[in-house]
């Protein structure tokens, strides 16, 4: 099998979210680097053709393709921005606009002017970089401005501006916020685009406890908003956003508790053939490795998904039940109301009241097996539904990864 195949195989595996992506050559080395809303298709289009002479360039010389999942679209440009200034990739070097490279320039002043320039003209400022995309630069910059405002004024006008208005600034011209406050605002700033978000994170965790100790629960509640968004931006995820993803399932689910532990199971199986099935296991909202489980399908022959399911399910359960091992809180299945009622069959024959969800591929409908719910309205892209999505697409890339596994190993004895 040549290294087209192979690297081909792994863009079929990769899962149907966001992340990033980087591609390396034979040495090991990153040569490239890039966001995806959808990292599967994304990675697939590098195989198609009429592909641009640049991209063929680069194809010739990659050797390996990794991904890194991303909870949002932000967070993927955040992620791929921090990853191409610590690589530094060669393919993703751009200088269009300019023969130099883009710096983050931090004026020496009570109140400083955060902006992108291409020389250090300033020997009092501070710079940051040099950055190696100016476009991605300012993406990744309004995306901070969202969150900790800052000023990009040249002078201090007399009355405040639009941007206090839009809240992109915090308005030091009208005595909105103290000299102090602010600095603290760009040290945070600084961290984030140096890629220390997860310091920073622990940082604002700690001053939240403080705000709560002292009753100051506005202050908190603000540091708290602000901890939530970074770890978006961030690809990370704190304790709070999962616990709040957790609680809006329980609710919308109408469950009797917090569903802390949550197991997600998939079909993989082409014409048939090599039939696998997984389950991934996430507790209190994030992957547990360790207990994720593998199925090779023995008692089907052919193309029949609600019997493979059965299988895994029955065969799961059943050693649980033997082991004498604790119970999900929460199953989660990859399909329709026909899927959920398969597997709401299969726990009855096993005296197993686990309640059950799934979530159909076409139109992401989601069904509970909890009585009065049917099919359950979850917001668009909203906490819950998104944790839905992200134990889905793992159970289907780990699936699929294992499918692909025992495809070689068929090839290769032939």
């Amino acid at each position: 099998m040549d290294n087209t195949d192979v690297l081909k195989r792994k863009a079929s595996a990769a899962p149907d979210s966001p992340g990033v992506y980087l591609m390396s050559d034979r040495q090991g080395r990153v040569i490239y680097v890039g966001k995806a809303k959808s990292l599967k298709k994304r990675i697939l289009n590098y195989f198609g053709s009429g592909m641009p002479a640049k991209t063929r360039a680069l194809m010739s010389n990659v050797r390996d393709i990794r991904f890194c999942l991303a909870p949002s679209e932000e967070a993927a440009l955040l992620l791929e921005f921090n990853l191409i200034h610590k690589f530094r990739p060669r393919y993703n070097v751009s200088l269009k606009d300019d023969k130099s490279f883009p710096l983050v320039k931090i004026s020496r002043e009570d109140f400083p002017v955060v902006q992108i320039t291409r020389k250090k003209d300033d020997p009092e400022a501070v710079y940051l970089g040099p950055y190696t995309d100016a476009k991605l630069l300012k993406e990744v910059l309004k995306i901070i401005r969202h969150e900790f405002p800052y000023r990009s004024c040249r002078r201090i006008p007399v009355k405040s501006c639009i941007y206090h208005r839009i809240k992109l600034c915090p308005a030091p011209c009208a005595g909105m916020i103290s000299i102090r406050q602010y600095r603290k605002t760009i040290g945070n700033i600084t961290m984030i685009l140096e890629g220390k978000a997860g310091i920073l994170i622990r940082k604002l965790t700690r001053l939240m406890r403080r705000k709560s100790a002292s009753r100051d629960f506005e202050s908190a509640a603000l540091i708290r908003d602000q901890i939530v968004s970074l770890s978006r931006m961030s690809g990370r995820r704190d304790d709070f956003e999962a616990k709040n993803e957790l609680e809006l399932l329980k609710e919308n689910l109408g469950l009797a508790k917090l569903p802390l532990r949550i197991e997600g199971f998939d079909i993989s199986n082409i014409s048939g053939k090599q039939a696998t099935g997984s389950m991934v296991s996430f507790f209190r909202g994030r992957p547990d490795k360790d207990n994720y489980r593998r199925f090779r399908i023995k008692g089907v022959a052919g193309i029949d998904d609600y019997k493979m399911l059965a299988e895994v399910l029955r065969r799961r359960y059943t050693r649980l039940l033997e082991e004498k091992k604790p119970l999900p809180d929460l199953l989660l299945i990859d399909g329709g109301k026909g899927h959920l009622l398969t597997a709401a069959f299969q726990l009855e024959a096993l005296h197993l009241n686990i309640p059950l969800v799934s979530i159909a591929k076409k139109n992401e409908d989601v069904y509970s097996s909890q009585p009065g719910k049917g099919n359950v309205f979850l917001v668009k892209d909203g906490a819950a539904l998104n944790l839905i999505r992200r134990i889905r697409d793992e159970a289907h890339r780990f699936a699929l990864a294992y499918h692909h596994l025992l495809r070689r190993k068929e090839f290769i004895k032939k």
